[in-house]
């Protein structure tokens, strides 16, 4: 392997994909783990939790749990991915600059981490190692 070869290998193909499946399974998978709390809060009635839309404790709640326990599934299998990144999207952007708002940087730090990848799975897509690509890749 020569050194241009390493410093600027080729980024197309089965490793742009590789990558995307892995932060699929990576970002998913934690964004889940943290979601998933939320869920049984829900489920158990215990209906505690910001309002930053006026919408309520329990529909915000509700809303939170499709993002972060659902969306987060649909993310990890890759199945309607671009969609499935949307509600997290919009989590992250409400945690950063409304719930986090007057909090310093510190506090934003993972909410703005979990946004940068999310927007940039929506932009890519899933990759081909989802089931997206199984299903709508002939479609395309």
């Amino acid at each position: 392997m020569n050194i241009k070869n390493w410093l600027y290998p080729n980024t197309h193909g089965v490793k742009v994909d590789a990558v995307l499946l892995f932060l699929r399974l990576f970002f998913g998978g934690f964004i889940l783990l943290h979601g998933f709390p939320k869920l049984e809060k829900l489920l158990s009635g215990s209906i505690e939790f910001a309002d930053p839309f006026g919408i309520g404790a329990q529909a915000s709640l509700f809303l939170t749990v499709f993002a972060e326990f659902v969306c987060a599934i649909l993310l990890i299998l890759g199945l309607f991915t671009r969609l499935a990144v949307i509600p997290l999207i919009v989590t992250m952007l409400t945690a950063v600059f409304i719930i986090h708002g007057n909090d310093p940087l510190s506090d934003k730090e993972h909410a703005s981490l979990y946004l940068i990848v999310f927007f940039c799975i929506y932009l890519l897509g899933p990759g081909r190692f989802s089931i997206d690509d199984k299903l709508f890749r002939s479609k395309l």
